[in-house]
């Protein structure tokens, strides 16, 4: 393999995080604007064959600046006796810098409902199941407050909406975003108490800009009215820090929290409500947001290296370049890895080198709006791209912790990201002549037998979800995180916070740059091997241990309700035929793939497309029963956490809660069509493989 060129990448990489921070650049900006057009003009210079910006009209969400959003504690007569904060308090150096937004979250209702208080523990299914089925507490017309965490925001909003609470407040408990033994920033890592996290509380399920679900946000393209828009919530929702939370949380009355695992580390009981106690009791809590819903002009950059040998098969590597304020770790640790990238590949083609395949950039816009830029531009090509494309490799923060490697893939890349990172040198302390491989299956091994590392099924959360779960095209993302099993605490502390900046990744994340170079090394390579290998490195046999994994993983879950499988007459046996047969036939094709003349451009065409287009026959047109734009029948984003991924989603969806399901018969009716889609597709996969005449 030709050697990428990444000397300079340590000081680069440096170089443009500190440039990419210096001024918050949130979609829709003038200032990210101009960081698309800086991107595009070094990308230019980087000699790429093309670069250019890609404008869509897009849903955008941002706080009023008239009307500033809060929540108050209200008296009898509705006097408001305490307020949270208006703003966080910058950290040192940034006193003067404007147009930082306050903390809010995104496509918010607007609203000034007024209410006693809930709270509901991390607003999780299983925490609404408790308060409302143990508990008997009922959160109809009442605020509910919970803590960030365990689960994406949007979720805990659709949970809260199903609930009947009529606002939500969302606050970052220290139990979740402060490491024990670590000071706040600025003489540490973790959350200071002013702190809140932003973010966007919609549930797109895959649909890209709310309104233009399915289709490029265009002049041309029709749009639905924004109180039509998929997704889009219809109560208030607020974020807080720690310090107004606890103001909040000390005055709970009501039911005691039903056990620890509902209370967080602040100084208060945790009570449930509702509403306050004692001389407190007649208060209540009222919201205030006012944030408007904007549709606004986004800009992707898009730059290509045109294939020598196959110039119509594209490997994308995209990365989001938009943040909520400075974006500190998300995205520029991210961005600026793909800045890297695209340098050494135009310096190896400055140099008379060129893929074999083509491969396109890109720096995504409107991410943190709910994966806007990228969605919209796979929906605007979505038919090239599903003839074209082998593989997406996403550039997101590179960092989320500074433990080890963590991997999340098409189960196809396996065999790939195991090579290639027993390829490069491990940037871990103590394991200075060890390679990266040998740290990370040290520190994560796969939970079942020890022998290889941990990879973990993609979720949702980033911008391969288009391109993965809606397109069926190859996956896959690699950064640094922390201890799985040591460190509780969510993602990192400053997450989506003024807090996260240039300053916070150079002292404490990773101020030797070592691990940006190690994800610019893993990250280049999966380009590299993906464009330029003869034959594309993908190893069906890996689908195979996977799917059988992931069916006798729902029959177990199955299993629990042996009763009704029997009344019913459910079987799981077409879907376990179907999974040998796509085994079986994934032998074979790797047997023929290794006896494949080399020599005959138009045979390793064929099995190369065969290989591309595995991944593609796991799209059912129809999508999961609710999520049309997720189509992928072996993995979805988890319905109840959007961050999570779920093997066989639809089987799962269906037999999740099945017992408290009014009409069993027909419930289990639904479990039985959903498993016959899955032996179904699996069956057709594996026809793919087979010999093509």
């Amino acid at each position: 393999m030709a050697r990428l060129p990444w000397a300079a990448g340590l000081f680069l990489a440096g170089l443009s995080c500190s440039s990419f921070t210096k001024l918050p650049h949130l979609a829709g900006t003038e200032q990210n604007l101009l960081l698309a057009k800086q991107i595009q003009g070094q990308w230019k210079e980087f000699g790429l064959d093309s670069a250019e910006l890609v404008h869509y009209d897009v849903l955008l969400s941002y706080p009023n600046e008239k009307q500033p959003n809060y929540i108050s504690v209200i008296d009898d007569q509705g006097n408001e006796i305490f307020n949270t904060s208006l703003f966080e308090p910058p950290p040192h150096g940034y006193e003067n810098v404007t147009d930082i937004l306050p903390p809010y979250n995104a496509f918010s209702a607007q609203g000034e409902p007024e209410a006693d208080l809930v709270y509901v523990n991390y607003g999780r299914t299983e925490d609404f199941f408790k308060l409302e089925r143990e508990m008997g507490i009922n959160c109809t017309g009442k605020i509910v407050i919970v803590r960030y965490g365990k689960i994406f925001r949007g979720n805990k909003v659709k949970n809260a909406i199903l609930a009947g609470a009529q606002g939500i407040i969302l606050y970052s408990d220290p139990a979740d975003y402060c490491a024990p033994g670590v000071d706040a920033y600025p003489n540490g890592w973790n959350l200071p108490g002013g702190g809140a996290q932003r973010g966007n509380v919609l549930n797109l399920n895959g649909a890209g800009d709310p309104l233009t679900p399915g289709y490029p946000a265009k002049e041309y393209t029709f749009r639905y009215k924004v109180n039509e828009g998929v997704g889009i919530p219809k109560i208030p929702v607020h974020p807080i820090g720690y310090h107004d939370a606890e103001v909040l949380l000390r005055a709970m009355g009501g039911s005691a929290a039903p056990d620890s695992s509902w209370k967080g580390s602040l100084n208060v009981p945790y009570n449930i409500g509702p509403g306050f106690a004692g001389n407190s009791s007649t208060r209540k809590v009222r919201m205030h947001v006012h944030t408007n819903n904007k549709i606004t002009r986004i800009y992707n950059v898009i730059g290509t290296l045109r294939g020598a040998v196959e110039p119509d098969r594209y490997i994308i590597l995209g990365g989001h370049r938009d943040a909520w304020v400075f974006g500190g770790i998300d995205p520029t640790t991210g961005a600026a890895v793909l800045q890297e990238i695209v340098r050494s590949f135009g310096k190896m083609k400055m140099e008379g080198w060129r893929p074999k395949r083509t491969i396109i950039f890109a720096s995504w816009d409107a991410e943190e709006f709910g994966l806007l830029g990228s969605t919209e531009w796979a929906e605007e090509n979505a038919r090239v791209l599903q003839e074209r494309a082998v593989a997406y490799i996403n550039s997101d923060s590179s960092i989320e912790g500074n433990y080890t490697l963590r991997v999340d893939c098409t189960p196809l890349l396996y065999k790939l990201v195991y090579n290639l990172t027993k390829e490069i040198l491990s940037p871990d302390e103590g394991y200075e002549s060890k390679s990266l491989y040998e740290s990370w299956l040290e520190k994560d091994p796969a939970g079942e037998n020890n022998s290889c590392p941990r990879i973990n099924k993609l979720g949702s959360g980033s911008d391969f979800e288009a391109y993965f779960q809606r397109l069926g095209i190859a996956s896959g993302r690699v950064r640094y995180t922390k201890n799985r099993k040591a460190d509780k605490y969510s993602n990192y502390p400053a997450y989506h916070t003024v807090y996260e900046t240039f300053e916070l990744v150079e002292k404490f994340y990773d101020p030797t740059f070592k691990k940006h170079l190690t994800i610019a090394q893993l990250r280049g390579k999966l380009v590299y091997e993906l464009a330029d290998s003869q034959v594309i490195p993908f190893d069906c046999r890996d689908y195979g241990e996977a799917l059988k994994e992931y069916s006798n993983r729902i029959y177990k879950l199955a299993k629990k309700h042996e009763e009704q499988l029997k009344l019913y007459k459910v079987s799981f046996d077409p879907l376990f035929s179907a999974v040998v047969n796509f085994s079986k036939a994934a032998d074979e094709f790797h047997r023929r793939l290794e006896q494949v003349d080399k020599k005959d451009p138009v045979t390793v065409r064929i099995m190369n497309d065969q290989l591309m287009y595995i991944e593609r026959a796991f799209i059912d047109p129809l999508g999961l029963p609710g999520r049309k734009f997720y189509r992928h029948v072996i993995f979805a984003p988890s319905s109840h956490n959007k961050y999570a991924g779920e093997s066989f989603p639809g089987i799962y969806d269906a037999l999740f809660d099945i017992e408290s399901k009014a009409d069993q018969s027909e419930a289990w009716e639904e479990v039985k069509r959903q498993i016959s889609i899955a032996a179904f597709t699996v069956q057709a996969a594996a026809g793919t493989l087979k010999e093509v005449a």
